[in-house]
C-alpha cells in the first residue's frame, strides 16, 4: 500500500503549458505517472508532450476522468486553480506554486472544510510513492527503491537528502509528502502521520520540520496519546535561526518561544519521538531503530 497517491492516478497538470510546467510534466511521464490532461486557458485542443489540453479543469475532469491534479500557476492566479479543483471534487490537489498571498490561502482552507477533496502545499514538492508515481517535482533518481519508511516534510531539498540515505542503507519509501513551507497550507503533519500509521506498508515515519508554526508540536502531543504506534525520527531545521527574522520559507519565522527549534525538539523528545541533531544521521537512525 501506499498513502494519498499510487499507479492507478488519473493526473492532470493546471499550467501544463508553461515552462516550469512542461519540465515537470515530462519528469513525472518518465517516472511512470499516468497523465491524462493538461489545463490552460485558450489553448484547449492542443497536444502539449502527447497530452491533450483543455480550458478548464471542469472540460478536462469531465473527458478524462482525471482524480488528482498539480498546480503550476503563477502565484496572482493559483488560489483560483485550486479553488476550480476543489470544486470539481478533485481527490487530491497539489499546489507546487510559491508566493501565493496570505489573504488567499485563508479563503482557500476555508472552502476545504466544506470539501472532500485533499490539498497538498502550496510551495512544496509534493507527493511520490515510489516506482508507482510521482505528482510533484522530486528527483526522480532519488526515490527508485519502494519499501516501509514514511517521509513527511515541510522542507523540499531535506526530502531528497533524507531519502537518498534511507535508500543506500538498504530500506526504501513507502511515499514522501512534502506539505508545503508556507505558513498556511492544506494537510498537515498530523494529518499526514494519520495515514501513515494506518498504512500497513509503512514500518517507520521520518519528520522533518522546522522554525515557525506548531505543527511538528500537535503532531508530537497527538501521538504520545495512542495505544498503536510506530517509530518517528524527528529533524527540525534552522536551529541556529534568530527570532522574528523569516528563514528560508515564508513560514519558517518564530514568534513564540515555543517555535524554536530547541523547543521543538525537547517537546518532540518529551512525547517518544526520536530527535535527530544533524540532517546527516537521519538515515543511519532510521536503520539503527529497524535493524
Amino acid at each position: 500500500m501506499s498513502i494519498l497517491i499510487d499507479r492507478n492516478i488519473k493526473l492532470l497538470v493546471q499550467g501544463l503549458t508553461g515552462k516550469e510546467g512542461l519540465f515537470h510534466t515530462e519528469q513525472m511521464i518518465k517516472y511512470g505517472t499516468t497523465i491524462v490532461g493538461g489545463i490552460t486557458p485558450g489553448k484547449g485542443g492542443k497536444k502539449y508532450l502527447g497530452i491533450p489540453i483543455f480550458n478548464t479543469i471542469e472540460d478536462a475532469t469531465t473527458q478524462t476522468g482525471g482524480n488528482v491534479s498539480i498546480i503550476f500557476v503563477p502565484s496572482a492566479f493559483a488560489s483560483d486553480a485550486i479553488l476550480e479543483s476543489v470544486y470539481m471534487n478533485i481527490q487530491i490537489i497539489v499546489c507546487i506554486t510559491e508566493g501565493i498571498p496570505v489573504s488567499d490561502m485563508i479563503r482557500v482552507k476555508h472552502f476545504l472544510k466544506k470539501r472532500k477533496s485533499r490539498l497538498i502545499g502550496p510551495n512544496c514538492p509534493g507527493i511520490i510513492t515510489p516506482e508507482e508515481a510521482k505528482v510533484g517535482i522530486m528527483p526522480n533518481s532519488v526515490f527508485k527503491k519502494k519499501g516501509n519508511i514514511g517521509i513527511i516534510s515541510r522542507s523540499g531539498t531535506l526530502t531528497y537528502e533524507a531519502a537518498d540515505q534511507i535508500v543506500k542503507l538498504g530500506y526504501g519509501i513507502s511515499t514522501a509528502v512534502g506539505i508545503g513551507g508556507d505558513s498556511i497550507v492544506g494537510m498537515n503533519i498530523k494529518e499526514i502521520m494519520k495515514l501513515f500509521l494506518h498504512d500497513s506498508e509503512t514500518e517507520c515515519i521520518v519528520m522533518i520540520g522546522e522554525i515557525g508554526g506548531q505543527l511538528e508540536i500537535e503532531a508530537a502531543k497527538w501521538i504520545k496519546g495512542l495505544k498503536s504506534k510506530k517509530p518517528v525520527i524527528a529533524f527540525i531545521a534552522g536551529q541556529t535561526a534568530p527570532k522574528g527574522r523569516t528563514m528560508g520559507h515564508a513560514g519558517a519565522i518564530i514568534e513564540k518561544k515555543i517555535e524554536t527549534a530547541q523547543e521543538k525538539i525537547k517537546i518532540m523528545e518529551e512525547n517518544g519521538i526520536h530527535v535527530v541533531k544533524s540532517p546527516d544521521n537521519i538515515g543511519k537512525t532510521v536503520y539503527d531503530i529497524l535493524h
